[in-house]
């Protein structure tokens, strides 16, 4: 099977360029200024940008387990249409992917159902060591740690345990990081003034910058003591930022972060209009913490952007404070709303393409993917910069049927997504066959 990409703008390392991209079986053959040559199917791409499928490096699908709030057959499919074509999945399913023969059903489950390309984190606990150790590095992306509690009672608190784990693995650890007894110490003093029906403005002062940082910091000396390789997902305060740096390429970095899209879009201003929507652990936090993560972003501090992707049913959200759940659906809306940052004069289109498909590649060495280059596999995405639209009920995809973008405007669209060389979705059509992969990654 062979797909002709012709005219486009192609986004790739740095660079914008005019091309054409071949596509041959489920690789990238050709990338050349005028390719003449015969193919099953011609796209002509005038006016549009090519980019690398986005990977996003933090989802919860939440099968098996939780799949009333969605799955990895729904959640995918939302995916690959906002130009999603690689997940990583985290471990906090029911039963926890704690072992290695859950973690391996999570991927046979994966393979029947995706539309994207998968890999799932190893879950750490503070009894699995044994578990943890016996994972393979060529398939899985890393181990995943919660040092605050978070949907799946996975929290890691025991010292001697953590530091058994960062200096006993070789892989990439990735840690949620929050400080349980901080939070716990706010969420108290709240309830005593408001009980259950705590008012959401207040979140993010429960889960504090204090909690944050305390939690960051200490896994950051313990990375150092250990040598161990440490992501720190979804950064949410402008302190927490010293704690990185920018002065080596991603490639020799040991301590790598990421921030996700909601971080980047609300502050805790928007507490008033949109209120349990956007809870999210961590907390979305105030417009200083916003400006921060965005320097960082651009400086470099800070190498990946993703979702957190945790999708809850409408009225689960609708619970009083203490028993709604933190959480939302961003995966099918990420890539939009970087573009529009892009058109507002935030971020370059390079660098979009450098912290959404690039840099997860490069940090979790996921193998053959993440760029435009002839011999890498084929999941690409097409955009229109020049269409207006607006999230609304009739065009979610989220099994849970809400978007915390709800009644927003954009300005920039998908319009074509391959992966592993099939168009999976053209024009608001999706493919409903599911050519998703698992991801392989590079061992050292």
């Amino acid at each position: 099977m062979k797909i002709l990409i012709k005219n486009t703008q192609i986004v790739n390392e740095g660079k914008i360029f005019s091309g054409d991209v071949l596509i041959k079986n489920d690789v990238i053959s050709r990338i050349d200024t005028n390719i003449s040559e015969e193919a099953d199917q011609t796209i002509d791409g005038s006016g549009k940008y090519l980019l690398p499928g986005v990977i996003d490096d933090q989802v919860h699908f939440r099968e098996p387990g939780l799949t009333h709030k969605g799955d990895i057959e729904s959640e995918s499919r939302a995916a690959i249409v906002g130009g999603t074509t690689s997940f990583i999945e985290q471990p906090n399913t029911v039963p926890n992917a704690v072992t290695q023969e859950l973690l391996a059903d999570k991927y046979e489950i994966a393979a029947q159902k995706s539309y994207a390309n998968y890999g799932f984190m190893m879950g750490g606990t503070n009894d699995n060591l044994e578990e943890v150790l016996k994972t393979n590095p060529r398939n899985v992306p890393g181990i995943k740690l919660f040092l605050g509690s978070s949907t799946g009672n996975m929290l890691v608190d025991n010292p001697e345990t953590l530091e058994n784990i960062f200096s006993n693995t070789k892989m990439l650890i990735a840690v949620h990081c929050e400080d349980e007894a901080t939070i716990r110490a706010n969420t108290q003093k709240y309830m005593d003034e408001y009980g259950e029906d705590i008012p959401v403005k207040f979140h993010h002062l429960i889960r504090s910058e204090e909690a944050c940082y305390k939690s960051s910091s200490k896994a950051i000396e313990l990375a150092e003591k250990t040598g161990a390789r440490l992501h720190v997902f979804h950064l949410s305060t402008a302190k927490e930022l010293e704690l990185f740096r920018n002065d080596i390429p991603l490639k020799d970095k040991k301590i790598t972060a990421e921030v996700c899209v909601h971080h980047l879009t609300f502050t805790n201003e928007d507490y008033e209009t949109r209120g349990s929507l956007i809870k999210w652990n961590p907390a979305v936090k105030t417009q200083h913490d916003k400006d921060g993560l965005w320097e960082a972003l651009l400086d470099d501090r800070i190498d990946v952007i993703a979702t957190d992707h945790a999708p809850h049913t409408w009225e689960e959200k609708q619970n009083v404070y203490t028993k709604c759940p933190s959480g939302a659906p961003l995966v099918q809306h990420s890539l939009v709303v970087m573009l529009e940052n892009y058109k507002n004069g935030k971020i370059s289109l390079e660098r979009i393409v450098e912290k959404m498909a690039h840099n997860p590649a490069i940090l979790f060495r996921i193998e053959k993917r993440g760029f435009i280059k002839e011999g890498y596999k084929a999941d690409l995405v097409l955009v229109d910069l020049n269409e207006n639209w607006t999230v609304e009920k009739e065009n979610i995809l989220y099994k849970c049927g809400w978007s915390p973008l709800e009644g927003m405007n954009f300005h920039s669209k998908v319009t074509h997504t391959f992966v592993n060389g099939n168009l999976v979705y053209e024009n608001g059509t999706i493919n409903e066959q599911k050519f998703g992969e698992r991801l392989l990654f590079e061992v050292e």
